[in-house]
């Protein structure tokens, strides 16, 4: 079983939602991204989304984009994310999604990226912008290789496309709440619990949501209705701030203890 299964099964067991913190692989640097991950996995975090360093991310608010160029000015590329995967499983089997783009992936090479990807401890992958339609030699190399293939459902998604997209999931849909871009909001879309309930009806996947989640009390709302609950920008931004303070990663941890915290009994 994949380690993303086997973690939602742990958690419908435990009847708790799912806590999926993303952060952008090399930034600051990817030895700093490798305590984060330790740290986040400490404050409580389940799943980690990395998220891989791409020039032109047009999924990504301002705070992501960022983060991103941050990387890439340091060079970071898809050989070194995985490198530190591999780092990181000396020590940790928390499961971890990469969060792409296609282009970086072609780039790298597809039939080398799957299995180096699961050779490295990678158990997930998200490519943005491709679509289920046009994933057909990719969805057979990652279920060759035993990795989930990850899929986005927007507010706008139509019944029969939600089907087509639930079909072609492994691990878990991904269900962005919010039309746009990435990053933080006031409030969460009022119609989150509506389609949750559209999407299920379909597949019984976990179906996790993102996309301008950034509070305690987000948290708590979403986790009434979602398997897992992403949260990124706002970490992220975080670490903008504060990535060049010896052992920010700690500051870091104790905000994410803030947001994990409704989901194991916290207030």
């Amino acid at each position: 079983m994949n380690a993303i299964d086997s973690c939602f099964s742990r958690l419908k067991t435990d009847g708790r939602t799912a806590f999926i913190a993303y952060i952008t692989a090399g930034d600051p640097t990817l030895e700093s991204t490798i305590r984060l991950v330790r740290e986040l996995e400490s404050a409580g975090t389940d799943i980690i989304e990395l998220g891989v360093p791409f020039s032109d991310p047009v999924a990504d608010g301002p705070v992501n984009q960022e983060a991103a160029q941050r990387a890439l000015k340091n060079g970071v590329n898809v050989r070194q994310i995985l490198e530190a995967v591999a780092q990181i499983r000396t020590e940790s089997r928390i499961p971890i999604v990469l969060f792409t783009y296609l282009n970086t992936i072609l780039a790298y090479g597809l039939g080398r990226f799957v299995p180096d990807a699961r050779a490295a401890g990678v158990d997930g992958v998200l490519i943005l912008d491709l679509p289920p339609e046009e994933a057909g030699e990719y969805k057979r190399l990652m279920n060759e290789h035993g990795l989930a293939s990850i899929f986005l459902v927007s507010p706008i998604t139509p019944p029969e496309r939600i089907e087509l997209i639930a079909k072609n999931t492994t691990g878990f849909i991904y269900y962005v709440a919010q039309m746009g871009v990435t990053g933080e909001r006031e409030t969460v879309s009022a119609t989150v619990h509506t389609m949750i309930g559209n999407i299920r009806r379909h597949t019984n996947i976990p179906v996790v949501v993102g996309f301008g989640v950034s509070s305690p009390r987000h948290v708590k709302e979403l986790s009434r209705y979602a398997d897992g609950i992403v949260v990124g920008s706002a970490i992220v931004k975080r670490i903008g701030g504060e990535g060049n303070t010896p052992g920010f990663e700690k500051d870091i941890g104790a905000y994410v203890r803030t947001l994990t915290a409704p989901l194991k009994g916290g207030s």
